[in-house]
């Protein structure tokens, strides 16, 4: 997990850009707001969006912690979603079907100083991860499970018990360790099951061990579980000073804590469950 995130987390809130009734209230709840004008939006309401952006601000929806999902490049739609942002001090864009380098440097020419959010959510944007976060102007990957899922022509991308198919777990740690190589944060996908918070306290908690910088969410409510989910726990947090300690004091490289074999691996882990309780006491 890295230590200085572009985008404030762990819970980045899904909010649709035509209800900027909602804005305040998006604002006031989550870490990071995404201004939806994609998929969270009817094609005859986008235009409505596009001039409720202007509002956002005013608000109390801040450029440093908000984000404006634009339309796929292939819908037609992307070029009046650049128009409306270019009217706004908002720099952080996602791309949702993320796939090329040629559609960041769309978004590049078209805003010189914009920041990217991949949204790896296509058979081609996972094998492309990589890529996608090699560039400069991505400052960060997440993925979408449903998309690819219809995508490959699966019905679910989940079975029965609400656990990842094989496919979404692949191309969920592909996202999470391309971002990784290239230093990148990455941010979990959606929990779309509101009233789950048992199954999303879970997967919020498998994704903070995972590597995970926080997640993406559609409810204010799911907030506070991601919140919890990606703070260290006490014993982890104790765990982490006793390796710390015990390595200050032993003269080898590796020791035992907890009965337990330590070494360098297991103290940067250490080191990172202490920097995550640190920030998250601020």
């Amino acid at each position: 997990m890295n230590a200085e995130l572009p985008l404030p987390g762990p819970a980045l809130l899904f909010c649709p850009a035509d209800r900027p009734d909602r804005y305040a209230k998006a604002a006031a709840a989550a870490d990071t707001v995404i201004l939806d004008l994609e998929d969270a939006v009817a094609r005859d309401g986008k235009d409505a969006a596009r001039r409720a952006l202007l509002t956002a601000t005013s608000a109390g929806l801040r450029p440093q912690t908000t984000i404006v999902r634009v339309n796929a490049s292939d819908t037609g739609e992307q070029e009046a979603d650049i128009r409306a942002v270019l009217d706004t001090p908002f720099r952080t864009l996602m791309l949702p079907k993320a796939e090329s380098l040629e559609q960041v440097e769309a978004l590049t020419a078209a805003i010189p100083d914009v920041r990217v959010v991949a949204l790896c959510e296509s058979p081609l944007g996972i094998v492309r991860a990589e890529d996608l976060a090699a560039c400069d102007a991505v400052v960060a990957l997440t993925w979408g499970a449903e998309d690819l899922a219809a995508a490959i022509g699966g019905t679910s991308s989940r079975r029965a018990d609400g656990r990842y198919r094989d496919m979404a777990r692949h191309a969920r740690a592909r996202v999470l360790i391309a971002a990784a190589a290239f230093g990148k944060p990455a941010y979990d996908t959606v929990h779309l099951d509101i009233a789950d918070e048992e199954g999303l306290a879970e997967e919020a908690a498998d994704a903070y061990s995972s590597g995970f910088d926080g997640a993406l969410c559609i409810h204010p409510r799911q907030v506070a579980v991601l919140r919890r989910a990606f703070a260290p726990s006490a014993d982890a947090v104790a765990w982490a000073r006793e390796v710390i300690d015990a390595a200050s004091a032993s003269g080898n490289g590796v020791f035992t804590v907890r009965g337990r074999m330590v070494d360098e691996p297991l103290m940067r882990q250490a080191r990172s469950i202490l920097t995550a309780a640190h920030n998250h006491e601020e």
